[in-house]
């Protein structure tokens, strides 16, 4: 059953990253789109950090379940594991500001707001390379 649990949460991880950065990019690559087809994206993408946040969660507590303590990581997945954390924080910031102030910016702002979602995201990504092969 752990393995059953590690590898449906997996599954959300890898929807969730798929969203964050293939949402960012495609937008980032085919801006200007319209406004609606923009909003529709930042929700896409806001959902798929939140399904970081929860995924990366719910490995932890598995974890705790099976075994009574969170995985065993240090130095550098430790710091991967910080930086992976900063950029959800950080994504659905941005996500949010976008949401609620962007039918106000201008088109070079809004690019800007798909430039630092697709940073976010291709950060996130390497960070879990790391967090996974130095843990």
């Amino acid at each position: 059953m752990q393995d059953l649990g590690y590898a449906l949460v997996q599954v959300m991880h890898n929807f969730g990253a798929v969203a964050v950065v293939g949402g960012a990019v495609f937008m980032w690559y085919m801006a200007p789109q319209p406004t609606l087809m923009q909003r529709r994206f930042a929700w896409l993408i806001g959902f798929g950090w939140g399904m970081q946040a929860l995924s990366g969660m719910a490995f932890g507590a598995i974890s705790y379940y099976y075994y009574g303590k969170f995985p065993d990581i240090h130095g550098i997945a430790v710091a991967a594991l910080a930086v992976k954390m900063l950029c959800a924080v950080s994504g659905l910031a941005m996500v949010a500001l976008y949401l609620r102030y962007a039918h106000g910016w201008a088109d070079r702002q809004r690019y800007m707001a798909w430039q630092i979602l697709v940073a976010l995201g291709a950060t996130a990504l390497t960070a879990a390379a790391f967090l996974r092969w130095f843990s």
